[in-house]
């Protein structure tokens, strides 16, 4: 049989119940969720999915991210509250493509993992799977395993086997009504310079690779949560004699006011530090001198940054463990009036860190 698998928190349970109800069925997976955004976020779900189809050695397929296509049958139920007629259709559009598939290579049984989710309904996944099977005459499997306690013992061996278990359904809308009291969606957050945040899907993305390496080599290790202060620069904008100019802000530097100004009236400064928001303005010289001159020249700095954790570490050999002023590298600084418009917001977090044993 075919199973549709939306992720491994939930297909990690649910495959090991199917082998047990169905001792003869060969369970084949198939990994079709173009619902799920943004894309780093369907390509983490698919790189846990396919080590917990390792680890209880079940083939695995990946279907199309076809996104657009989705945004399209979706269009018009953007506000529908979970579990409404925008997750009916989404269900229809999964299930469609699953049955074509298990169609293709020749699977007369097709089920979904989405049925031991809690946060799905049960019989809107029954009637999807239904429709969508009854047109190619292939049978429909509904089991229930999430009763007597099921639900528990899914969460129980997902934290055993240290799965990825993500914060959110997976599509754009849910997760906005889902952040909807925050000033921004960090899982949406992704710097043009290619830095990997703290806690971002990148960053997990490199978590769960190590994780997968390390579960290869067979080293014993368990992963721990813990909670620290993070940090999101949201916007920011340099003027520079009225004129926008590049720039780089540094890590942890965050803006009390989102529009400052004051006036230099010396040239060729290497640093220079304002009473106005305690903004430090460093050379790119400077900076460069500080990275040991690691860097050709501005340009190769802005394409190719530091580590978030090296920009840490000279935070705090320069300003000490807790502070968090403005730190903004221009490649010069020159005499005149300079100009910021920025936007930060530091807020408590937590991330996984793996601990060796």
């Amino acid at each position: 049989m075919l199973v549709h698998i939306c992720c491994s928190v939930d297909s990690h349970y649910f495959i090991q119940e199917l082998s047990k109800t169905y001792p003869d069925e060969k369970i084949i997976g198939y990994f079709y969720d173009p619902n799920i955004h943004p894309y780093s976020e369907h390509e983490l779900r698919f790189l846990d999915v396919k080590r917990s189809c390792d680890k209880l050695g079940i083939k695995l397929y990946k279907g199309e991210y076809e996104y657009e296509k989705w945004l399209e049958n979706v269009k018009g139920y953007e506000y529908e509250p979970e579990k409404g007629a925008r997750c009916q259709i989404c269900f229809d559009f999964r299930m469609q493509k699953s049955v074509k598939f298990a169609k293709k290579i020749g699977e007369k049984k097709l089920t979904t993992t989405l049925l031991t989710s809690p946060k799905k309904d049960l019989e809107q996944l029954k009637l999807a799977l239904q429709k969508e099977c009854d047109k190619f005459g292939v049978e429909f499997l509904a089991p229930d395993f999430r009763k007597n306690g099921g639900t528990q013992r899914q969460f129980a061996l997902a934290k055993q086997d240290m799965l990825y278990h993500q914060n959110y359904c997976g599509c754009i809308y849910a997760l906005s009504k889902q952040k909807g009291q925050k000033a921004f969606i960090d899982e949406l957050m992704s710097p043009i310079n290619k830095q990997i945040l703290p806690s971002s899907i990148e960053e997990k993305i490199k978590f769960y690779n190590q994780v997968k390496n390390l579960e290869k080599k067979g080293v014993k290790f368990e992963i721990q949560r813990k909670k620290f202060l993070n940090y999101r620069l949201l916007r920011a904008l340099i003027k520079q004699n009225k004129q926008a100019i590049k720039t780089h802000v540094l890590f942890y530097s965050h803006f009390k006011n989102s529009y400052t100004k004051f006036s230099i009236s010396d040239e060729g400064l290497k640093r220079y530090k304002s009473a106005k928001d305690e903004i430090n303005l460093w050379s790119f010289d400077y900076f460069n001198s500080l990275c040991k001159m690691r860097f050709k020249n501005f340009e190769d700095f802005l394409q190719n940054p530091l580590k978030i954790e090296q920009e840490i570490k000279i935070r705090q050999k320069h300003f000490g463990a807790y502070d968090l002023s403005p730190v903004i590298i221009v490649e010069n600084i020159v005499k005149g009036a300079y100009e910021f418009m920025a936007k930060s917001e530091i807020y408590f977090d937590n991330k996984e860190k793996i601990v060796k044993l």
